[in-house]
């Protein structure tokens, strides 16, 4: 089991209802995967999930993605702007 840390921003932050939160996950979990657990574990998310944007260790990450060991997670919403 990985263990990570994810951390919350913004309007993700508000329906988390938190700023970060510790996980234990799989070895072999992706970014696609953490999405789907974070929904389930915080129904408030389940809508903005599928387009937050995600940072591993610093690092924009996409769906397709590994999580590593003692990874850290960020969560932020979508950003517009002109």
């Amino acid at each position: 089991m990985n263990e990570i840390k994810v951390l919350f921003f913004a309007q993700l932050r508000d329906r988390a209802d938190m700023r970060e939160t510790q996980m234990e996950l799989p070895e072999t979990t992706l970014v696609s995967d953490l999405k789907l657990l974070l929904a389930e574990r915080f129904p408030g998310l389940r809508e903005a999930i599928p387009t937050a944007l995600v940072a591993v260790n610093r690092e924009f990450a996409f769906n397709e993605d590994p999580i590593p060991d003692g990874a850290e997670v960020a969560l932020f919403p979508p950003v517009s702007g002109g």
